[in-house]
């Protein structure tokens, strides 16, 4: 055989073993690339646990000193002092329980603690050590001890007793320390638990991990307790290389294969390799060659290109959901004619729907006291559980309540079925995905899921459970919240859903409560359930004088926002209560982020920082502020609407109803009186929210050409200092105005705020001009 013919025998040869080679590289490549990913993963994981872990610590701490200074505060009361004057150990235990919820035994011991020492283990080791360490330390102090059959958090702290050394020992539920854990998003294949000695109070995460936990334990101070930590066993880069390094060995790995690949293929397309290959004594082509000479048709399959297949079929009834339901912040619409039902259950099918491509299976959900409410809450668990999800139904209970219970459940997403403060003849559902409020165009992606028919249809329904967590969610914050004197409060729910809950939360930490319309009436038959408007406001601050009362606060049709007046009827606006909140808030956490919308008070900025805080101006609508403060790690946040967002002590989201708990705490702090305390706010000539009504869905464009002008060199605002993120603000020296489109309701939204009336007046004949020039002929302004 000549040369010649060897040499073209051979090439064809070394082609066909050119796509083993390409795949064992790609097998190689993929199993690099895997090690990479791996290594990152566990890096996630690690970096997120022990931040868990520290969050642990710090939240552990806090609920520890927020306990032994309210025993501090207890002690310090004139009827526990005259009860220890007089040496009356009942009298000490009854003054000391009194006002102080949740509390479960208190006793007066002596110093020699005969008693406990006669029989140390009926009484228990645990608590004598409590009792020996308060002595020593001559302080309250708080341990975990054996009490009553089961673990709880003991407090104890010495005293006098006529004179004589004593100590007092208070019992208080372990929940004090373990709900601290509610609101801490750790791993789930990692492991987070709080210790004292070798017993784990709670736990989070894989319990198979919990044995070995000690290797990243962080002490609680000198509590005595621990956060405990450990990690799943993390897998051994290939070769001990790390992810970098198998990520490179990955990357070159895959080039190789490409190029042998698309080498070879350049190579058999020359003529005189084709040639060669044709005379070459084979038994015939290989499967790649035969592929590439006549490639077959291959059967569609399930795995096809979206492109490919034939397009999905809307459900029944989707041509029924109307787009304008779906608005920035919630959906809403009107009941018969926007929302009915069959639309619900879409809605719900919708969510479940995103929900399962999360992968997600758990949700909450609650509704308000509309009358409608029963039936759509109904229609939407109906679609959540046709999409595959497990649902939670907490019926009848505030918005802040269902978000709440989206923790304490440990569910991660819910639903609010809610109107909030919109006429009875309305009714909507505010979303939480994954622990993401849904606004803008995540709202609108279910409209589209609906209408492109990609809805989710489980092979089996998801399960429905009920539950009740109002009394854990007045627990929750009683237990951290108590007034240190108390207070008159009339609450006024507007015959909202809220009345269902304040009453109760509100005497819960120690207020003295008169209700006014707290009978949950979807009709609403009294007043609106709108506290931003002064109008549903009246009926408070008569009924406050009447009383004599330290405070008036108002809720609206859900819950999630706060009104305020005062005993001689001032009514004290949102902006100015999120400087008291920024004040409190900033003394346990210097330097930290408070974000405000953009309808606040242009003092309100100063104010935060004189008071060591970072102040950040942001657009207006609770979804997006929950969404900045997430991005920022703000530690609270306020719109003027009436919505609070605390992050310190709390989950993040937006409740009135802890608000009012949390303004409450604050004022029984001080000596004067809650009007003298609020009137010592910074405080300006202003209006309240202004919304003059335009045609559907121009008010946006019609702010946009305000804006345009606006931004002009010689426009009447180039001495103000502009900014756009939401609408148009001119902030001059003497003052501010605002005028932004809603994005709920076709109206343009103003407010104007000034150190004068002369200048107030100057700056709204501004807008006031800029407007008549937009808005068609007679639109009436009302300012």
């Amino acid at each position: 055989m000549s040369q010649g013919n060897e040499s073209g025998r051979q090439r064809p040869a070394l082609g066909r073993s050119t796509p083993l080679l390409a795949v064992l590289l790609l097998l190689l490549a993929g199993w690099f690339g895997w090690s990479a990913a791996d290594q990152w993963m566990q890096s996630g994981t690690s970096a997120g646990l022990e931040q868990s872990r520290d969050q642990a610590v710090a939240e552990v701490q806090k609920a520890l000193d927020a306990q032994t200074a309210q025993f501090g505060k207890q002690l310090a009361l004139e009827p526990v002092k005259a009860a220890l004057a007089s040496g009356d150990a009942t009298a000490v235990a009854l003054a000391v329980r009194d006002k102080w919820n949740g509390v479960e035994d208190a006793q007066v011991l002596d110093a020699t603690l005969a008693e406990a020492y006669a029989e140390p283990a009926t009484f228990g080791y645990s608590r004598l050590a409590l009792l020996e360490q308060a002595m020593a330390a001559g302080q309250p102090t708080a341990k975990v001890v054996r009490d009553g059959g089961s673990p709880r958090l003991g407090l104890a702290a010495p005293v006098l007793l006529q004179g004589k050394p004593a100590v007092i020992y208070i019992r208080q539920p372990l929940t004090r320390l373990t709900s601290v854990f509610d609101g801490i998003d750790s791993p789930a294949s990692a492991f987070l638990g709080l210790r004292q000695g070798g017993f784990t109070i709670v736990q989070k995460g894989s319990t198979d991990l919990g044995k070995s936990a000690d290797a990243l334990a962080r002490p609680v101070g000198d509590s005595g307790l621990r956060v405990v930590a450990e990690l799943p066993d993390a897998n051994a880069g290939l070769l001990g290389l790390g992810p970098i390094p198998s990520a490179i060995v990955a990357v070159l790995l895959l080039a190789t294969a490409l190029l042998l690949l698309l080498g070879r293929k350049r190579l058999m397309n020359l003529p005189a390799l084709r040639k060669n290959a044709a005379q070459a004594d084979d038994t015939g082509p290989t499967l790649q060659e035969a592929l590439e000479q006549d490639p077959q048709p291959l059967p569609l399959s399930a795995n096809a290109r979206a492109g490919d297949q034939p397009p999905a079929q809307a459900e029944p009834g989707a041509e029924a959901v109307l787009p304008g339901i779906f608005r920035a912040y919630d959906i809403r619409g009107v009941l018969g004619t926007e929302l009915n039902a069959s639309v619900a259950t879409l809605i719900g099918q919708a969510i479940g729907s995103e929900m399962q491509a999360q992968g997600l299976r758990d949700v909450v959900v609650g509704r308000d006291g509309r009358l409608s409410g029963p039936e759509l809450s109904d229609a939407l668990i109906t679609g959540l559980r046709r999409a595959g999800c497990d649902v939670i139904d907490i019926g009848m209970a505030p918005t802040p309540v269902v978000y709440f219970a989206s923790y304490h459940l440990r569910a991660g997403s819910c639903v609010a079925v809610t109107g909030s403060h919109n006429p009875p003849d309305y009714n909507g559902f505010k979303i939480v995905i994954g622990g993401e409020t849904l606004s803008g165009d995540t709202i609108t992606d279910l409209y589209k899921r609906i209408q492109e028919g990609r809805l989710q249809r489980a092979d089996s329904e998801g399960s429905l459970q009920q539950r009740e967590v109002i009394d854990d969610y007045v627990q929750r914050i009683a237990d951290d919240v108590q007034l240190d004197r108390p207070l008159k409060i009339v609450a006024d729910a507007g015959n909202g859903v809220a009345g269902a809950v304040a009453p109760q939360l509100l005497e819960a930490i120690g207020a003295e409560v008169i209700p006014l319309y707290c009978d949950v009436d979807g009709n609403f038959p009294n007043h609106h359930p709108d506290p931003s408007d002064p109008h549903n406001l009246e009926d408070l601050v008569q009924m406050v004088k009447r009383f004599d009362a330290d405070l008036g606060v108002a809720f609206d049709g859900d819950g999630d926002r706060l009104g305020v007046v005062t005993k001689d009827g001032k009514i004290i606006f949102a902006d100015r209560l999120l400087m008291l909140f920024a004040a409190d808030v900033l003394t346990r956490n210097p330097g930290a982020m408070v974000i405000y919308d953009v309808k606040c008070t242009g003092k309100l900025s100063d104010y935060i920082l004189r008071n060591g805080g970072s102040p950040m101006m942001w657009k207006t609508g609770h979804s997006l502020v929950k969404a900045k403060m997430r991005e920022t790690g703000a530690e609270l946040a306020g719109e003027m609407s009436g919505h609070f967002f605390f992050k310190e002590r709390w989950y993040g989201f937006d409740d009135g109803l802890y608000a009012a708990a949390r303004l409450l705490e604050i004022l029984a702090q001080r000596e004067e009186e809650p009007s003298e305390v609020l009137d010592e706010l910074p405080d300006a000539v202003s209006t309240p929210e202004l919304k003059v009504a335009v045609e559907e869905g121009t008010q946006h464009a019609q702010v946009a050409l305000i804006v345009a002008t606006a931004q002009l060199e010689d426009s009447a605002f180039s001495g103000a200092r502009i900014s756009t993120i939401d609408g148009l603000r001119a902030d001059f020296n003497d003052g501010w105005g605002l005028v932004r489109a809603s994005n709920t309701t076709p109206v343009l939204v103003l407010r104007f705020e000034a150190n004068d009336e002369a200048a107030l007046e100057r700056i709204k004949g501004v807008f006031r001009e800029q407007l008549l020039q937009v808005l068609p002929t007679g639109t009436e302004l009302g300012f």
